[in-house]
């Protein structure tokens, strides 16, 4: 899977470190290799991580391979793209959704 240099991958063990004391907004996108709409997201996800380098962190986590980080904020469907700030969940979205769709709300907590 192509992913940008801007997107960094987080793991249950990483997830503290890497997320909750994220000095930027931090944003995950909860995705198994089987979802489809997940692959659909991914690209998404890349050009987001572009645009918002250096304002936003952005994460992918494969809820596979980490059970623990999902089950932690009651994720039930996939894809789910979570946003922290300052350690704190402060919006979701669930399923593919368009690119204005996120970036509206990423904007709404840049500000």
């Amino acid at each position: 899977m192509s992913q940008s240099q801007n997107v960094e991958i987080v793991t249950d063990s990483s997830f503290q470190s890497q997320v909750m004391q994220c000095s930027q907004l931090a944003i995950i996108d909860f995705w198994a290799e089987w979802c489809g709409p997940c692959r659909q997201l991914s690209p998404t996800i890349e050009q987001l991580a572009n645009d918002y380098a250096g304002q936003a962190k952005i994460f992918k986590m494969n809820v596979d391979e980490n059970p623990n980080t999902p089950s932690q904020f009651q994720i039930r469907g996939i894809p789910t793209v979570l946003f922290f700030k300052g350690g704190q969940l402060v919006d979701q979205i669930v399923g593919n959704q368009s690119k204005e769709a996120i970036t509206q709300v990423i904007q709404k907590h840049l500000q």
